[in-house]
C-alpha cells in the first residue's frame, strides 16, 4: 500500500500568526541583538578645523601699516584655503565614523564688515549645515569662547577708504553630541580659559589666544563619564603650555570617575618639545594611541595655504586621553590623505583621531 502522510490544517488566522512570528525573528536576526559592547563602548573624536590662515604675519608686524597688510593677507588666505570645501571633507569624515561626541578646536568665525568684503564665514555654523545635508544630527553640547580680535580695518577687499570695512576674528573650541545615539545623554556643560595665557604686543596692543576648555557630563546606559575637549598654546609659548597643562589636569580633567579629553595639546608625543605631554600621561592620563603600537599617528601639520600635495604631518599633538574607568580599544588618524585633487589638498593642516573607549 503506498504510505500516507497527515498533513496538520491550519486556519488562516493561524496561518498569518505564523507568518508574522517569521518576519519578525527575520527582523531579528538581521538586525542582530544589542551586545555588551554597544552599550558600554563610546567612539570619540578630536578635529583641529584650522583657522584658514596663519596668524603669524600680524603677530610678526612692526608697525600699524605692515599690521594692516597682515590682515588683509590673512584674511586673502582664510578665502583661498575655502573651508565650505574643507567642510564636506570633515563632514564626510564624521559620517563614516558616526563619532558619539566629537572635540573641534579652532572653530573660527570669520565677520567682515563693510562695501566689497569678502564673505563672513562662521565655521560652526557652515559644518553643521554639512553634517544636516548627510542626514546627520549633532547638536552643541558646550563651547570655550576663546580669542575675540577686533574689529580692526581691512584694507582689502574693501570699496571704501581705510576704516571703511572691519574684520573680526572669533575662536572656539566646541563639543558635539550624536543625537542618533541610543543610551548617551550628556548634561552640565562647563567652559573657562586657563589663569596662564600667552600675551602678545601688537601695533594695536596687547594680544592673546585666550585658550580654554569646554567638557560635559554624560552617561551611556548609565555608565557615566566626563568628556572634555582644549587646545594648549603653542610649543612658541613652552611655559605657557605646560602651566595649562597642569592646569588642566588639575581642573576639568580631575574627574570622580571615567574622563575622557581630547584636544589639540601641541605637545609632541615622543617629548621632542614640551613637557606637556608627559605632564599629562605619566600618571593620570592613559594615551588611546597606544592601542596602535606600530603605526606613528602623525597628526600634524600641512602647510598654510594647504597645497602640499604630499603630506608633511611629522608629529603627532592630537590626542585622545583616558582615565580610570575608560580604557581605549581602537584609534585611528582620519584626514591624512588628500580629499580633492586640487589646492587646498587637506581638509585641514591637522589630521584627527577616532578612538573607541570602553567604558566600565
Amino acid at each position: 500500500m503506498p504510505s500516507t502522510r497527515r498533513t496538520a490544517f491550519r486556519s488562516p488566522r493561524s496561518l498569518v500568526a505564523a507568518l508574522l512570528a517569521l518576519a519578525l525573528a527575520l527582523s531579528v536576526i538581521a538586525a542582530g541583538p544589542a551586545t555588551a559592547d554597544d552599550r558600554r563602548t563610546v567612539t570619540v573624536m578630536t578635529r583641529n578645523l584650522y583657522l584658514g590662515a596663519s596668524l603669524t604675519p600680524a603677530i610678526a608686524a612692526q608697525d600699524a601699516t605692515e599690521f594692516l597688510v597682515a590682515v588683509a593677507t590673512i584674511y586673502a588666505t582664510v578665502q583661498f584655503t575655502d573651508f565650505e570645501a574643507r567642510s564636506d571633507a570633515v563632514a564626510d569624515e564624521i559620517a563614516a565614523n558616526e563619532p558619539d561626541l566629537v572635540g573641534l578646536q579652532e572653530v573660527a568665525n570669520w565677520t567682515a564688515i563693510g562695501p566689497g568684503t569678502a564673505p563672513s564665514i562662521d565655521f560652526l555654523e557652515v559644518l553643521l549645515d554639512d553634517l544636516a545635508d548627510r542626514g546627520l544630527s549633532y547638536s552643541v553640547a558646550a563651547v570655550s569662547n576663546n580669542a575675540t580680535v577686533g574689529p580692526v580695518p581691512l584694507v582689502a577687499p574693501c570699496d571704501g577708504d581705510v576704516g571703511a570695512c572691519l574684520l573680526i576674528f572669533q575662536d572656539r573650541d566646541v563639543i558635539l553630541v550624536n543625537d542618533a545615539r541610543r543610551g548617551l545623554s550628556v548634561g552640565n556643560p562647563q567652559s573657562a580659559l586657563f589663569e596662564a595665557q600667552a600675551v602678545l604686543d601688537t601695533p594695536v596692543g596687547p594680544l592673546s589666544f585666550s585658550r580654554g576648555w569646554a567638557s560635559v557630563d554624560a552617561s551611556l546606559h548609565g555608565r557615566t563619564f566626563r568628556f572634555v575637549n582644549t587646545h594648549l598654546e603653542t610649543e612658541d609659548f613652552p611655559t605657557v603650555q605646560e602651566a595649562q597643562a597642569a592646569e588642566f589636569l588639575t581642573g576639568p580633567a580631575r574627574g570622580p570617575g571615567a574622563v575622557i579629553a581630547v584636544g589639540d595639546f601641541n605637545s609632541a608625543a615622543d617629548g621632542s618639545t614640551t613637557a606637556s605631554y608627559a605632564t599629562l600621561t605619566e600618571s593620570y592620563f592613559a594615551d588611546a594611541w597606544r592601542t596602535q603600537r606600530r603605526d606613528p599617528g602623525l597628526t600634524c601639520c600641512q602647510n598654510e595655504t594647504l597645497t602640499n600635495p604630499v603630506s608633511q604631518l611629522t608629529s603627532r599633538i592630537d590626542l585622545v586621553l583616558t582615565h580610570a574607568g575608560a580604557r581605549a580599544v581602537t584609534a585611528a588618524v582620519v584626514g591624512a590623505v588628500p580629499f580633492q585633487p586640487v589646492p587646498p589638498f587637506w581638509a585641514s593642516d591637522h589630521a584627527g583621531v577616532v578612538a573607541t573607549i570602553r567604558l566600565r
